[in-house]
């Protein structure tokens, strides 16, 4: 790791911070390390500044789970850990031969940032894990998409798409909400008119009844 000296009291990949506002250095400059509390404006500023810090302190972010809200499915909690977080699946053998082991960056390391939005809109880091299970490389170059595996590219792709498609659907709703009001709009209107025409038809039937009776 360099000449960092990051080291708060945190137990590796167990503890979390406690809230202590450390300043992580390199030629880049100093770039705060992230503690409970610290916020956010959105979930893209979060991510983007674990990104800067995992850079600067020589490993790389792996964009992880998310939760939901159940009403509307907007993202109300983002996971931001090491790429060498968790383990492979072992390949089974009972269909086949034995697949020859693919090698793995996964290391089982328990570094992470855990950021959820609050009723303001704010995006808070709960949960801060430092301490990494593996060697951290500071480079002087910012890791190429090369150094992450296949498979954590894939996962950055699905996950951005995912969000993409999040926003698509909340616009589809906010059209839908707007042409179902409009609908209803010029459906009580067009009530409204019917109801006009219904009376003035009764305002002229005994009219048209005495006329009928005088020919």
């Amino acid at each position: 790791m360099g000449n960092l000296n990051l080291d708060v009291g945190v137990g590796v990949g167990t503890n979390e911070t406690s809230g202590e506002k450390d300043l992580v250095s390199n030629e880049e400059g100093p770039i705060p390390e992230p503690h409970v509390g610290m916020e956010f404006e959105s979930e893209e500023a979060a991510k983007e500044f674990y990104d800067q810090y995992a850079k600067r302190v020589g490993f790389i972010m792996r964009i992880d789970q998310c939760r939901r809200s159940e009403v509307d499915k907007r993202i109300l909690s983002r996971r931001l850990s090491c790429n060498k977080q968790g383990f492979y699946p072992k390949a089974k053998e009972e269909f086949g031969p034995a697949r020859k082991p693919r090698t793995s960056t996964r290391e089982g390391c328990k570094a992470m940032m855990l950021v959820k939005v609050d009723r303001s809109g704010k995006w808070t880091v709960t949960r801060f894990v430092k301490d990494h299970t593996h060697p951290l490389i500071v480079s002087h170059h910012p890791p190429t998409p090369n150094a992450v595996d296949t498979k954590d590219k894939r996962i950055q792709e699905l996950t951005t798409e995912l969000e993409h498609q999040d926003r698509l659907c909340k616009l589809y709703r906010a059209l839908l909400f707007t042409f179902m009001k409009n609908f209803e709009e010029q459906t009580e209107l067009l009530s409204t008119k019917v109801e006009v025409v219904v009376n003035n038809i009764r305002e002229f039937e005994p009219g048209i009844q005495k006329l009928s009776q005088n020919r």
